[in-house]
């Protein structure tokens, strides 16, 4: 009887604990703030943001992070305005579209998570020893026009000699989430592509790696995030909290292997083998992708604008004050 008693009590006990936890998780979830971000895309390019996340860096600073895709730039900046989203992720240069549109609600950037191109070129055939004097004559399929992918690669081909307009031929008529298949498809000699898509498409047989346009093309505010000025004026202590949830996501992946990155952000990416997620972010260490910090520099923002006046989608520079929070 006593034996009885004893198990009821301790099946109580520990009933009652469970409880206790599950609602002390839901209290502390109602006391999270909602945020919502639309992101560019959905490429390990951004493991920062993902480590972020998963290892509960939001939540720790009382946010809970919303994440939605949107296949481009122009439908993420869509999104910001028409306030469906708090939160923008994508290249700077949306930013100064909108400005330069004469919007009064306009987007300021607030935080870089990239600082370089993480874009890859692949050949269909192997070439050893690759130059970029190897495009010419050639077909490269390069992304949307006014994107950052394409106007990076216009300005490297440009500063090194190349004419982008005569040298070669540069498709942008296909879209960004079409470019792979499409190469693969047959069209193309050299297609420029994102991780995992190009590990991907060499590891399958289709094509080879052989340079890298963040290496490149040096250091810019590549991917950031914005918001509207409204926005930044009635929150900024959720601008201040959502920068230093990605500062750590930042502070991981430039402190800790390849490996032990992966493992974290693998649920993001449930058809890529861990292997493949390794070899990938190891390319992104190489090339020196993730900052140091969420701040960037004057410099850094106007090396952005000469790569869009090369591409001719920008007439002058923007001050740096009118568009960085």
């Amino acid at each position: 009887m006593r034996k009885k008693i004893v198990t009821i009590l301790a099946f109580l006990i520990i009933f009652m604990l469970a409880c206790s936890v599950l609602f002390n998780d839901k209290d502390k979830n109602k006391d999270l703030v909602k945020v919502k971000v639309a992101e560019v895309a959905h490429s390990i390019f951004y493991a920062p943001q993902y480590v972020a996340i998963h290892n509960n860096y939001f939540k720790e600073e009382g946010l809970d992070i919303e994440l939605i895709l949107a296949a481009g730039a122009d439908k993420v900046t869509a999104a910001v305005l028409s306030g469906d989203v708090d939160i923008g992720f994508s290249g700077s240069e949306a930013t100064i579209y909108v400005y330069n549109g004469g919007e009064k609600d306009y987007l300021k950037t607030f935080a870089q998570l990239t600082q370089k191109d993480g874009s890859f070129i692949v050949a269909r055939k192997k070439i050893d020893n690759f130059t970029l004097n190897d495009l010419k004559g050639k077909y490269i399929i390069g992304g949307r026009i006014g994107g950052m992918p394409e106007m990076t690669l216009e300005y490297i081909l440009t500063k090194n000699g190349i004419d982008p307009n005569k040298d070669l031929t540069i498709d942008t008529s296909i879209a960004f989430s079409a470019m792979q298949g499409a190469f693969i498809g047959g069209t193309g000699d050299f297609v420029s592509l994102f991780e995992p898509n190009a590990t991907l498409t060499e590891k399958e047989g289709y094509g080879y790696i052989v340079a890298s346009l963040g290496s490149l093309g040096g250091n810019i505010p590549y991917t950031a995030y914005n918001a509207r000025l409204s926005y930044l004026e009635k929150n900024p202590e959720i601008i201040k909290s959502f920068k230093k949830a990605i500062q750590k996501g930042l502070d991981y992946v430039n402190s800790h292997k390849s490996e032990e990155i992966a493992k974290i952000i693998k649920d993001e990416f449930p058809d890529t083998k861990l292997e493949d997620l390794i070899t990938v972010i190891n390319r992104y260490k190489e090339n020196d992708t993730w900052p140091k910090t969420t701040e960037f520099t004057e410099e850094s923002f106007n090396h952005l604008q000469d790569i869009m006046i090369n591409a001719k989608q920008l007439d002058k520079k923007v001050n740096f004050k009118d568009l960085v929070y």
